[in-house]
């Protein structure tokens, strides 16, 4: 008689708990650079380019 020397498994329906992790990781990930790139052309919308570009200097320069 033949038998197979391997069978396939099934894929588990839920994903395990590292990879639900790394989804919750990389989907906040996601929605805070939204959130940071929507912020960022609110200020430039409403302050203009000029004062918009001495907020950001004068906040790295703070940093330093």
């Amino acid at each position: 008689m033949v038998q197979r020397v391997s069978t396939q498994q099934e894929m588990p329906a839920i994903l395990p708990p590292g990879r639900r992790l790394a989804s919750a990781i990389v989907i906040g990930a996601a929605v805070l650079a939204a959130m940071a790139l929507t912020g960022a052309l609110a200020l430039w919308f409403r302050y203009g380019t000029a004062v918009f570009f001495e907020m950001i200097v004068s906040g790295i320069s703070a940093c330093f």
